[in-house]
């Protein structure tokens, strides 16, 4: 069963909707205090028999990369690594320095999957969830295995 990884057209985007409701509460995703549109990002949408089965988005700034969102809706395939590995092509194309990426202290399967991945621990932003919340109230206060969301974890990839 081969995963085929293919851009974003304009087709996807009321799956996209879906998927951001679904697992992001809106399509609107604040990072770092900046608000993004997860409908108008770049990104990829993983395939398995013509099934969508994942979806990364991103977004370049200058020599920065930027990894917006990333869902893997079908567990232990290689979705997430599928993704994350054409974002990581794509950077490394725009000769980006890098890729980044926000998540919350809550998301311990993130970590670990980003860890394994080649990422490194840069910042921990505490209370950072606080101002973003007021960009985005439908981020809730409690989190995965029922942790608080209230601090935003910064990771990079060097290239």
């Amino acid at each position: 069963m081969g995963i085929t990884i293919r851009s974003v057209v304009d087709d996807d985007r009321q799956w996209i909707e879906k998927i951001m409701v679904d697992h992001w509460g809106s399509a609107k995703v604040v990072t770092r205090g900046r608000i993004h549109d997860a409908l108008n990002c770049n990104g990829f949408v993983a395939e398995v028999d013509d099934e969508k089965v994942g979806l990364i988005t991103y977004a370049i700034y200058g020599k920065e990369c930027e990894v917006v969102t990333m869902n893997a809706l079908k567990k232990g395939m290689g979705i997430g690594t599928a993704l994350l590995s054409k974002v990581k092509e794509e950077a490394m194309e725009k000769q980006c320095r890098g890729i980044w990426l926000i998540t919350t202290n809550d998301n311990t399967d993130a970590m670990r999957f980003y860890q394994k991945k080649g990422f490194y621990f840069v910042a921990v932003h505490k209370d950072a969830i606080k101002a973003s919340r007021r960009l985005k109230p439908e981020i809730p206060l409690i989190g995965e295995h029922g942790i608080p969301i209230r601090d935003e974890i910064e990771l990079v990839m060097p290239l």
